[in-house]
């Protein structure tokens, strides 16, 4: 595979990543509550590493270009970023200052609840979709040895790397800064919950917009 380009489609996808999106949303609110953000990372590559697979396959192609799977796919992902909002603000992070937030349970918010979550989240947005048919294609390189698909998988893991990382120390951080500053954290968390609902909002109106 040309490294070339592969670094190149690197570099184009922390710059992605790096714009604030309902990834971000997602992370800070988990941050706020808990260290435990592992988990609701994973989730989060899996469903990049879900959707890696279709794209690979070429069902994101026709997912893309069918207006009707977008708008149905686009109504799933809005509900479910008004769903987390929604209980992000009505259950924010709760404890007497001076606590240390690494007392909050990963035992509260189960391990297994988050991963899903996370899943959800970039499985159900149709940004990353498109993201990743439009974006993979451009990397890839027709005279190389390797089959585009094995290409576009190889481009797409990278990807999903990225975002694991990234979001992985955006989540520690958001703990770590917020550990001490209860009151912050309440901020950042109802932030987080309003910033799910609006962008949860948008894609409605998007959806809207395309049949319209």
């Amino acid at each position: 595979m040309n490294m070339t380009l592969l670094l190149a489609f690197w570099a184009t996808a922390v710059m992605l990543i790096a714009i604030p999106g309902p990834d971000w949303a997602f992370i800070l609110a988990i941050g706020a509550r808990t260290r435990a953000v592992a988990p609701a990372v994973i989730g989060l590559v899996v469903g990049y590493l879900v959707l890696t697979v279709f794209v690979s396959a070429g069902v994101g192609a026709v997912v893309a270009q069918s207006d009707a799977l977008l708008t149905v796919l686009t109504s799933l992902g809005a509900g479910y970023l008004v769903f987390l909002g929604v209980s992000v603000l009505r259950h924010p992070p709760s404890w007497a200052a001076g606590d240390s937030m690494a007392q909050q349970s990963a035992g509260t918010i189960r391990w297994r609840t988050l991963a899903l979550r996370g899943t959800a989240v970039s499985l159900l947005n149709p940004k990353g979709l498109l993201i990743l048919v439009a974006l993979l294609p451009q990397f890839a390189d027709s005279a190389a040895s390797w089959p585009l698909p094995v290409q576009l998988a190889v481009l797409g893991s990278v990807f999903a790397a990225s975002c694991g990382i990234f979001y992985a120390v955006l989540g520690r951080s958001a703990h770590a800064l917020l550990n001490t500053r209860p009151r912050i954290a309440r901020l950042i968390s109802r932030l987080s919950g309003v910033a799910l609902v609006a962008l949860g909002a948008l894609l409605v109106a998007e959806g809207l917009s395309g049949l319209l």
